[in-house]
This record gives structure tokens, C-alpha cells and sequence, in this order.
């Protein structure tokens, strides 16, 4: 067989195959809802996958399905919610809207560091570098990463270079939780009260040595709170399937003060951390 003739042969077969592909689309194609590109539109289009999907698209399909309500989406504004629920005629919904919220308290005032970082001023960068040089190997290294991607404008960093988060304005997009080299942030519902600013899984006072607010797993809390709370791997854990909310008496007996109360975005503390001897390590949470 000639090389034409080969040429010749392989032409006609990929032009069956084609028309083969172009009869099969025809036959086997179903038509999408018209609906889908408007309710994809009118969503915010940043993909953040605070919905739980992993994009507006694929949040718009299971509108469209009845899988997910328009209130799940925390970042869209009341009045769009409103309108992509008229356009489909379905009820808004009611959402458990959860906001971001940092494990650690350990600013520069009660956590010191090892070393001083001089070179680019990152979190990922510095962690590369002995694990970012902190006395806690599990704490903030403070150089805010988190806040820089933030496109809600809901992180600042305090004046000890621990990022406050402003559940007012967080949509729990996930950004500050992939951001944070030391995996210290958490999406959790805003209607949590307990929250353990803490994640160092060790036992015992000798923690306090790296930092002066650091859970020591003396384990009060779950003694004031057996139904609500348990200790695992060194920290105190919310029980599953818990539905009663949970004593405000949990923190009192914490003596750092790594457990606290979350009421309207603001981390209070129990009576013994706000004895005199603790009130300099931790009179400034969210300042």
C-alpha cells in the first residue's frame, strides 16, 4: 500500500468517526435547564465554596435541583437570596451560618519567639524555615497571611500579631483556613459558644514555659462540662450530637484561659483567667 493510499484510508475513517461523534451528540444530548446561567450569574461568581460546593456553578445546579437552598450562600447579600428564591419559587431557607475562628491566642506579649525573621515577611515562608522560629511550634506566627487574603475584609492583625477575626463580616469563604501554614483556623457555626483558642496537643504546666495562655489539659472544663466536653490528643473537644448548649461555667475554672465564651463574635473569659495574675497575659483578645 502506498503512503497516499494509507493517507487515504486513515481520512475516510476519521471522517466516519466524526460523523459517528456528530450522531451520537444529537441522539444522546440532554437539554440543560434554562435556568442554570441566570442562577449562576446572580451568584457572586468567586467560587469560595462556603456553600459546600466547589463552585457558584455547581451551588446553581443544586439550586436547581432542590439539593440546597439560597441561604446557604453567606456571601451573596439578603435581598439576592430573595430574588434567586423568587426566580425559582422555592423558600429562602435558613442556613447555620458559620464563620471562621482561630485555634491559638499566642500573640507576641505571652508566646515569644525563638529567633528573629528577617527575611520575607510570610507565614508560609517563615514556616519553612524551622517551622517559623516560635518558641510554640503550634502557634501564630503572626505575619498575616490570613489577612492578606481576605477579600472580606474580615481579618485584621492586632497590635501582639495575632489576626482577629470579625464575624460580621466573614462569610467562611476558606481562604484564611488554606492560608495558614500552621492549619490554625476553623469553620465552625457562629452559634458556638465554646471555642478552645489552643492547639498544642502536649500536657502539663511546663507548655506555660512557650506560652503563658496555653491549654495544659488540666481538664476543669471537662469536669464542669462531662456532657458537652472531652479531652483528645491534649485539648478539650465538643461531644458529637450534643444538642443542648453548653454551660457558660465550662471556662471558669480554666486558669490560662485557652477555653472561652463566644457571644455576638466576642471571645470572653472565665473568672480564673481574669484573676489579677492573668489579666496582663490575656486582658486583650481581640484588641
Amino acid at each position: 500500500m502506498t503512503i497516499l493510499g494509507a493517507a487515504a484510508m486513515l481520512a475516510v475513517l476519521a471522517a466516519a468517526l466524526a460523523s459517528l461523534l456528530l450522531l451520537a451528540d444529537r441522539r444522546l444530548r440532554v437539554a440543560g435547564d434554562p435556568r442554570l446561567a441566570a442562577v449562576t450569574e446572580a451568584l457572586p461568581g468567586i467560587n469560595c465554596g462556603s456553600c459546600g460546593y466547589p463552585s457558584c456553578r455547581a451551588f446553581a445546579e443544586a439550586l436547581l435541583e432542590g439539593a440546597a437552598s439560597p441561604a446557604s450562600c453567606s456571601v451573596s447579600p439578603p435581598e439576592m437570596r430573595e430574588r434567586i428564591a423568587v426566580f425559582l419559587g422555592v423558600d429562602v431557607g435558613i442556613a447555620d451560618r458559620r464563620v471562621a475562628r482561630l485555634a491559638c491566642a499566642g500573640g507576641r506579649h505571652v508566646a515569644p519567639s525563638l529567633v528573629r525573621y528577617l527575611s520575607e515577611p510570610t507565614c508560609a515562608a517563615a514556616a519553612e524555615v524551622a517551622g517559623g522560629g516560635k518558641a510554640c511550634a503550634w502557634g501564630c506566627l503572626g505575619h498575616g497571611d490570613c489577612e492578606r487574603v481576605c477579600d472580606f475584609d474580615a481579618i485584621r492583625m492586632n497590635r501582639h500579631g495575632l489576626p482577629v477575626v470579625d464575624e460580621t463580616l466573614c462569610t467562611a469563604c476558606g481562604d484564611c483556613v488554606r492560608a495558614c501554614p500552621k492549619d490554625l483556623f476553623r469553620l465552625v457555626s457562629e452559634s458556638d459558644s465554646l471555642w478552645v483558642a489552643c492547639s498544642h496537643p502536649g500536657t502539663g504546666n511546663e507548655l506555660l514555659a512557650v506560652c503563658r495562655v496555653a491549654c495544659t489539659a488540666c481538664g476543669k472544663c471537662v469536669q464542669d462540662a462531662p456532657d458537652w466536653l472531652q479531652m483528645q490528643d491534649g485539648l478539650p473537644q465538643r461531644i458529637e450530637n450534643t444538642a443542648a448548649e453548653p454551660p457558660r461555667t465550662a471556662i471558669d475554672r480554666c486558669p490560662t484561659g485557652a477555653i472561652v465564651w463566644v457571644e455576638s463574635g466576642r471571645a470572653h473569659l472565665g473568672m480564673e483567667a481574669l484573676r489579677p495574675r492573668r489579666r496582663a497575659d490575656r486582658s486583650v483578645i481581640a484588641d
